[in-house]
């Protein structure tokens, strides 16, 4: 059951960070819809990724900042919670894409390492005190079942998978779940760690797999497809992702990680050809799978990610309720209803870096 609150004396001043890119853009706007006592204070550096459309609809709420900002500024972070009292951390805020972390690593050190640990300690300093931390606060860390590595073709990853990252990004995001894990076991911090599988939904940037192959089925370009299409990852609609969250803020039993999975893996050559064949019957029906281009295969691409979830489920009563096929619909049709925040993201500012980043890969 969700309470109005985990503190229900005031109101509760939430940092979200990354809160203008997709999945927090996504978390923020699902929880002011269901609690009236949060204030959301949204920290984000809106890099190419991060898009204040996203939010457009909470720009005049009073229970809404936006501050822009990096969380490698450590004088930033820390004025936010001496101003605030911020009570809770809820931390998107990271580099995300595995092909660029192959082409510059420093970028996601910096951001996804010394980034969240500059908000680890500014919410120690903020939080204890001689007798330990106050009540009403907890620090989540929201990471990515790539930090796991990769499967075979059978098992899923548990919370007890040892942690065995193959790229960059990869390995810097579990660089970042052994500091929070560190403050939780040096100095009882509270804290929680999620590790989610791809998620997908509105407001996606289209470096990733489904809304890049919609964006270009759309324009008629190539539809590239990395290897031979036969990865598998698992696939989780953003707003089952938020609900998750949710309730690990609420509920969550401190120091512990909960993997938060969709229960649909899919081959990505899968996913493309589910994106052809909606537009193909819905849109326009010259779109075909000519437009499929097998491309030079990522350098240390895991093969497969599956998640089993069943401790959350256990533990707080968590499961997805959005079958991937109503989710895949949902999704598509937001895009082809929102072509004016598409053609947005895709041109102008980041015409140059778009074409040369994703032109001729995709992002999974």
């Amino acid at each position: 059951m969700l309470i109005d609150n985990v503190n229900n004396n005031k109101t509760s001043f939430l940092l979200v960070t990354g809160g203008a890119g997709f999945i927090g853009s996504n978390f923020i706007t699902y929880m002011l819809s269901r609690y009236n006592k949060y204030h959301i204070v949204n920290l984000d550096k809106l890099t190419y990724a991060g898009n204040l459309e996203n939010l457009k609809e909470l720009e005049n709420k009073s229970n809404y900042t936006f501050v822009k900002g990096d969380i490698c500024d450590k004088e930033l972070v820390n004025l936010l919670f001496n101003k605030y009292e911020i009570d809770y951390v809820v931390n998107f805020a990271a580099e995300s894409h595995v092909d660029r972390s192959i082409l510059n690593p420093e970028i996601f050190a910096d951001t996804n390492i010394i980034g969240t640990l500059n908000l680890l300690n500014a919410a120690k300093k903020s939080w204890e005190g001689k007798e330990g931390f106050r009540e009403s606060c907890k620090f989540i860390q929201i990471s990515t079942d790539e930090v796991y590595g990769s499967l075979g073709d059978t098992g899923f990853f548990t919370e007890l998978t040892s942690l065995d990252p193959h790229s960059p990004y990869s390995a810097s995001k579990a660089s970042a779940d052994l500091l929070v894990k560190s403050y939780y076991d040096t100095y009882r911090m509270p804290i929680n760690i999620t590790r989610c599988s791809n998620n997908y939904g509105p407001y996606q940037f289209p470096e990733k797999l489904i809304p890049l192959m919609v964006n270009n089925a759309l324009n008629k370009k190539k539809l590239p497809v990395y290897g031979n299409g036969s990865n598998i990852r698992d696939w989780l609609y953003v707003e089952d992702h938020c609900s998750a969250i949710d309730l690990v803020l609420h509920n969550g039993r401190i120091g512990e990680v909960y993997n938060i999975g969709g229960n649909n893996e899919r081959q990505n050559i899968q996913i493309v050809k589910t994106v052809i064949n909606f537009i193909n019957s819905n849109v326009d029906n010259s779109i075909d799978e000519e437009l499929v281009t097998y491309v030079e295969d990522r350098k240390g691409h895991d093969k497969r990610y599956g998640i089993d979830a069943s401790k959350i489920k256990k533990d707080l009563g968590w499961e997805p309720k959005t079958t991937f096929e109503e989710g895949i619909k949902k999704t598509i049709n937001w895009y082809l209803e929102n072509k004016e925040w598409l053609c947005n993201i895709t041109s102008g500012g980041y015409k140059d870096y778009y074409e040369k980043m994703y032109g001729n890969g995709l992002g999974v």
